[in-house]
């Protein structure tokens, strides 16, 4: 080769080289990085309890992409969030959606204030179930008619996701299921056969996705079951990973013996533990909250993960049946209608009954008689004096009558007492109701207004309006503290790989509407929501989207 040639080819070679990396650094700087979503200019709140900082948001897909300051990049969609915040969506630790998101999926009440997770099963969840169970629960259905199709809990909430849902779903194994399913609603101890059939259920369970197991000790058959049979059914879901949560036996005068159930549970079967809707219910028992509180911190102090969960209201919801003596309600709902349509056990009840709540302080709010809904949004002693009987003949005669428990508000809690659990760090929330759309089958029954409000009232009540915490610590503890309880994967943050769970929302405009007398109404604040990246609140509106997944707990096994 001539000396010529060679520098000829030299030239080209460089030249070559140095137009590629002009195309590169033009190409780059005219194709800037593309995300299906950017929500610019936001304060975000990224879940942790840290400082909020201003930033942009990217989201490709069903993930959260990068958060930054994201300068150049352009989003397929873009929103301005300049004023508003920007949060993880948040978690309902206690939602009893299972029924009405088989009717209406969008979840509107809860949707509309955040919430992206709905989880399920207070003693009692979708499965496993029987032919006697799945016949009795198409029996017992009200205004609201849907198939049951399913057998585990698994399959019921596989079968919900390719129904439609706007919120993710994850559920607990209710003891009390497990019982209906071995055992029926004997009231007795269970024989070791027994609980071993129950622990193979378990196991199932935690296998096809169940995020821990649960008790509801207050009600049958869930109560039915001694300290030793939860402590061996624990132990299985802790060989997966899973937690304790429970309805305690006694929120009254039998709190702190009721919580040292829960807290020999967490030890012995070595599983988180978590207190469902923690309160000292009744005027005489306000007092017993503090010490209620140090037991917990000190069992915290030991090591032992104990949490609890709340609404944000002075007032509970159950059934009208729980004010009658323990042995009446043994063995369930129809065992307990039976007793009382019975004649020669009518005096006896009634010298019995002694009212935990005073009448007063009872509200009616549901009934599957129709022709017993004109006493909606009525005090029992109200309805007493119109009937013109006593109170406890007035609650049998309803039951009766009904041919059902009767949902009613207890208000029996202290606005202060509420206070102090909303401040402890350990503390998440929950609405312990359906989520329901203001319309349709929904409104042909009361219902309590934390159906609606318990969210928004974290945010716009004890954050903004009272302080009682700071924004950025009401969103931990709607967020990556019930996550992190929970061991789910990817939720509850917002952070890169995370799944795009992201709520945007104007702190000075989130307010609960839903009143005792009004309960269907829509909190407001809540502008824009995503779940797993698809939209489902556009400008406060639902846009029909149904993008929930089932959020399988971490003993998940494909």
């Amino acid at each position: 080769m001539t000396l010529l040639k060679f520098l000829h080819n030299l030239s080209l070679s460089i030249l070559s080289k140095a137009l590629f990396v002009v195309f590169v650094v033009f190409f780059a700087c005219s194709n800037p990085t593309q995300y299906d979503l950017l929500i610019r200019n936001g304060t975000i709140y990224d879940g942790s309890g840290g400082t909020p900082f201003r930033g942009d948001l990217a989201i490709s897909g069903d993930t959260v992409a990068v958060i930054g300051n994201l300068g150049d990049a352009i989003g397929i969609e873009e929103v301005d969030a300049e004023g508003l915040a920007v949060a993880p969506g948040f978690i309902n630790m206690l939602s009893w959606a299972n029924i009405s998101l088989l009717e209406d999926g969008r979840s509107q009440g809860d949707i509309r204030q955040g919430v992206t997770l709905e989880v399920l099963g207070e003693g009692s969840s979708m499965g496993p179930m029987n032919e006697q169970m799945r016949k009795e629960r198409i029996e017992g259905q009200t205004d609201i008619k849907y198939d049951v199709p399913w057998t585990t809990l698994g399959e019921y909430l596989r079968y919900l996701e390719k129904k439609g849902v706007s919120t993710n779903v994850a559920s607990f194994v209710g003891n009390g299921t497990l019982r209906e399913y071995v055992i029926g609603y004997e009231n007795r101890k269970a024989t070791a056969q027994e609980i071993q059939q129950m622990k193979e259920l378990v196991k199932q369970a935690m296998e096809e996705g169940a995020v821990g197991i649960s008790s509801s000790l207050l009600y049958a058959p869930s109560g039915s079951a001694d300290t030793q049979e939860l402590i061996e059914l624990s132990k299985v879901a802790a060989d997966y990973g899973g937690m304790y949560i429970s309805h305690i036996r006694n929120e009254g005068s039998g709190l702190l013996e009721a919580i040292n159930e829960l807290i020999t549970i967490c030890k012995q079967a070595n599983i988180s533990s978590e207190i469902y809707h923690l309160k000292a219910s009744g005027v005489d028992n306000w007092g017993l909250l503090d010490l209620a509180i140090a037991k917990i911190d000190s069992a915290r102090a030991a090591g032992l993960p104990v949490t609890a969960d709340i609404y944000t209201y002075p007032a509970s919801s159950t059934g009208l049946h729980v004010q009658l003596p323990k042995w009446v309600r043994a063995g369930g709902v129809r065992a307990t209608i039976d007793r009382l349509k019975e004649p020669s056990l009518s005096s006896q009840i009634l010298s019995d009954i002694q009212f935990e709540h005073s009448p007063e302080r009872i509200l009616l709010v549901g009934f599957k008689n129709e022709n017993l809904r004109k006493y909606i949004g009525k005090r029992l002693n109200e309805v007493a004096t119109e009937m013109g009987k006593t109170a406890a003949e007035t609650m049998i005669d309803l039951i009766v009558e009904d041919d059902s428990r009767i949902q009613v508000v207890y208000f029996s809690m202290s606005d202060d007492n509420i206070k102090k659990k909303v401040a402890l760090p350990w503390v998440s929330f929950c609405s312990d109701a359906g989520s329901f759309t203001n319309e349709g089958v929904f409104i042909k029954q009361s219902t309590h207004p934390r159906a609606y409000g318990s969210f928004a009232r974290v945010i716009g009540k004890y954050a903004r309006d009272e302080a009682v915490i700071t924004l950025e610590e009401a969103i931990r503890k709607l967020t990556s503290l019930p996550a992190e309880n929970l061991k789910l994967t990817k939720r509850g943050k917002l952070e890169a790989g995370y799944f795009a769970d992201v709520v945007v929302f104007d702190p000075e405009d989130v307010n609960d509407l839903a009143t005792f007398e009004e309960p269907h109404q829509y909190a407001t604040g809540m502008i824009h929501v995503w779940v797993n990246g698809q939209q489902v609140i556009q400008h406060s509106t639902h846009t029909g989207a149904t993008p929930g997944r089932f959020v399988k707990g971490p003993g998940y096994k494909k």
